[in-house]
């Protein structure tokens, strides 16, 4: 949902937005009409964006997996999965970004 990475929705979450540096990748995109993942090229193409270290990440971890999937069956190399995902980042008390940006990654803690 372009609306939830944005911030404009929060459906389970306390607090709405996306991971620092996230960037927007529906799932729906790695999908035909017929609801099978394209084939391999259209999805080598679709991820060539994102570059070799990618690290799958959603709202709570289910469409994460899906993305890690379709990555495989381009032939990419394995993504890292991030199964707790935004849930996770968001309960911890973590930075979020909101808009359509993917925004900045958290400043680096300071020692005491």
């Amino acid at each position: 949902m372009p609306e939830r990475y944005r911030g404009e929705v929060e459906p389970i979450d306390p607090v709405a937005g996306h991971i620092p540096t996230a960037r927007s990748f529906p799932t729906g995109g790695s999908l035909g009409a017929d609801g099978r993942f394209l084939d391999a090229a259209a999805l080598r193409d679709r991820f060539a964006p994102l570059g070799d270290e990618v690290v799958t990440t959603c709202g709570s971890g289910i469409t994460a997996c899906h993305t890690a999937l379709a990555m495989r069956v381009a032939g990419l190399p394995d993504p890292l999965l991030y199964p707790g995902s935004y849930s996770d980042w968001s309960r911890a008390g973590m930075p979020v970004a909101t808009g359509d940006e993917p925004g900045k990654p958290p400043a680096e803690p300071t020692g005491s």
